[in-house]
């Protein structure tokens, strides 16, 4: 198996997924607890694909203006078959909310508690990010005021399923990739639950009328939050939750949906990533 590889901050970990284009070639990530920079990566067994798959990733690191040196070796196939299993492990997300991968025995809980089985497979969201763990705190906090959820930008499908648990209904989530709603769909039903999973990218040319629910997560990246904050704010009844920010460019963010009424009630800033919750001002 090879392994096509470069080390950049964190914070341009997400950037890059969003303009990577590599065809059939899969880039994931990982940043250890104490690493300063997190490695991506893009693993194939063909070596006669490390030409495209170098070009590729360097079109991407260009894009979101990073520089890095990409390297190449050779792993053995149970390496990278499981080698991001080592760095996910059971985590309790918040006060009520405990994530566990599929291999390992499932924790016992108290009365309340909810666990939320994942494998990650091609999608972003196992809870340990920072954007995603907030998020989670959030959808705990205003869960017992309950109402209907929306998920926008999916990924693994672990807010819609944290929030269908905690007695939202119902529950839908969309992802502009199609690997993303298909992996959502699969941790849906191995967490017992059916929720609505559909392919939409926000800003589409063709709209799709997405309703209104009591409560909105939107967890994408903080200039594609304020690009498309009309169909985001038309789409939230009562309680907005916005991630995917750098603490950096949360304030210019958040004046996006103040302009357009909502008001935050508080902010959680976990490592370079902030993550707002906003209520529709009805003043």
């Amino acid at each position: 198996m090879t392994l096509v590889y470069c080390s950049i901050p964190d914070s341009k970990v997400n950037p890059l997924f969003e303009v990577f284009d590599g065809g059939d070639l899969i880039l994931s990530s990982y940043r250890g607890i104490e690493a300063k920079l997190a490695d991506v990566q893009i693993y194939f067994p063909d070596r006669e694909r490390i030409a495209d798959a170098k070009n590729a990733l360097a079109a991407a690191l260009e894009i979101v203006g990073v520089e890095a040196d990409i390297l190449v070796r050779e792993v053995a196939d149970e390496d990278w078959k499981y080698a991001y299993r080592r760095h996910f492990t059971t985590e309790r997300a918040s006060p009520r909310i405990i994530v566990h991968p599929e291999w390992e025995p499932k924790p016992e809980v108290n009365g309340g508690e909810i666990v939320i089985t994942i494998d990650p497979g091609l999608a972003f969201g196992t809870g340990k990010h920072e954007t995603t763990k907030a998020c989670l705190q959030y959808i705990d906090e205003v869960a017992p005021r309950g109402g209907s959820f929306l998920d926008m930008g999916c990924g693994s499908g672990i807010l819609s399923i944290a929030a269908q648990k905690l007695g939202f209904a119902p529950v839908a989530g969309f992802d502009v990739d199609e690997e993303a709603v298909a992996a959502a769909r699969e941790n849906a039903r191995f967490n017992g639950e059916e929720i609505e999973f559909f392919r939409y990218g926000l800003g589409a040319k063709v709209r799709k009328d997405l309703g209104r629910a009591d409560v909105v997560a939107a967890n994408i990246l903080g200039p594609l939050l304020v690009k498309f904050a009309d169909e985001i704010t038309a789409a939230a009844k009562r309680d907005l939750i916005i991630s995917g920010i750098l603490a950096e460019i949360y304030d210019d963010v958040l004046a996006a949906f103040t302009k357009r009424g909502f008001k935050e009630v508080s902010r959680k800033t976990i490592g370079e990533w902030t993550t707002g919750l906003l209520v529709r001002n009805e003043d």
